[in-house]
């Protein structure tokens, strides 16, 4: 069976199971854990526009989980299943980032590319993000001044309550020879940024506003 869930979709499938262990925990009444186990299988199942019966099978065990032993072995079982991001080499990178001189590269070894929704990385030598998505299947580059400060606050990519900073993009202006700068609060981390993300549509709306 091929890989069919995104890094997000299995983020967001250890969210329900972390739901339905601390409802176990917590709640004897089996009528109200039925309803709870039924309505994380729903979400679980509502991820996917389309479902082999292979695939039913490997996500139907998410009802029967009551405990942290059953759940670890149910998140290591699917991750097999999770779909990596896009292959990158130093050489696509670049391609990326053309107008970008000396970019200091990110350390491709040391990522497991089963588990990051897009490529972050920070360059605190220029104060610098490096962003890199799908965008229609296709990769994008976007890079900005990233200044981080001294409180948490909500990303604006995971929608978490995390160290922040402030991104700033700078864009070509409508007129001939102006720019304008477009940018929100995101992660400090985007490793960290990516382990929260249950869902892409944060992610896209900001890649695409900022390159808008």
């Amino acid at each position: 069976m091929e890989p069919f869930i995104r890094n997000d979709q299995y983020n967001f499938i250890k969210s329900q199971v972390r739901v339905l262990i601390n409802g176990h925990a917590s709640v004897n009444d089996t009528v109200v854990l039925n309803a709870l186990k039924s309505l994380s299988a729903e979400k679980v199942f509502s991820l996917f526009e389309e479902l082999t019966e292979d695939q039913k099978r490997l996500l139907d065990p998410i009802i029967e989980i009551k405990e942290r032993e059953q759940a670890e072995a149910f998140l290591a079982e699917i991750k097999g299943y999770v779909i990596p991001f896009k292959n990158l080499t130093d050489q696509s990178i670049k391609k990326l980032f053309p107008k970008t001189k000396k970019l200091k590269m990110p350390a491709l070894e040391d990522i497991n590319f089963r588990e990051i929704s897009y490529l972050g990385w920070n360059d605190k030598g220029t104060n610098r993000k490096y962003i890199i998505s799908l965008q229609n299947d296709k990769l994008s580059g976007l890079h900005g001044t990233f200044k981080p400060i001294s409180k948490k606050g909500i990303c604006a990519i995971c929608n978490k309550f995390e160290e922040i900073g402030m991104f700033l993009s700078e864009t070509k202006g409508s007129q001939l020879g102006t720019y304008t700068k477009r940018g929100n609060y995101i992660c400090q981390d985007s490793q960290k940024c990516n382990e929260n993300l249950t869902s892409l549509d944060q992610l896209n709306d900001f890649v695409g506003r900022l390159k808008g």
